[in-house]
């Protein structure tokens, strides 16, 4: 078993709710780095590896979609492992985007269960991956 914890980056404007959540993630034994806007997280990400990214649909200044669009083109090995945070997945260009990319929607408000089975999740597969000699 790996000592070094997994990563997660979480991407929202609401500083309140990246402290719960990282807070909470850290309990469970994960290493957590928040970000308060989209371009934050961008350039963090060109330093940082993380295992796993939560995004919040609304940003100031890009949206969180936008913003996956823009870390999956520059680095694919992030699709499947970027989880939206939403309390609009109903919402018309919500769905329409969904519909053409895969990604796991977490609909606000949820509970903290929701998030940590997701992060289960996608470790598992990528435990997976690894152990079956994928290149990283």
């Amino acid at each position: 078993m790996s000592t070094t914890p997994r990563t997660i980056l979480i991407v929202d404007d609401e500083a309140p709710l990246r402290r719960v959540l990282e807070r909470s993630l850290s309990r469970h034994g994960l290493r957590v780095i928040g970000a308060g806007s989209a371009e934050t997280a961008y350039e963090l990400l060109a330093g940082e590896q993380p295992d796993a990214l939560l995004l919040d649909i609304h940003l100031p200044t890009m949206s969180g979609l936008a913003l996956y669009l823009a870390i999956v083109h520059r680095w694919p090995v992030y699709e499947g492992r970027i989880a939206i945070m939403t309390g609009d997945a109903e919402a018309d260009e919500v769905r329409t985007w969904l519909e053409r990319h895969q990604c796991t929607v977490i609909r606000k408000p949820f509970n903290l269960r929701e998030v940590t089975d997701w992060l289960t999740a996608v470790f598992r597969i990528g435990d997976e991956r690894a152990r079956g000699g994928a290149e990283a």
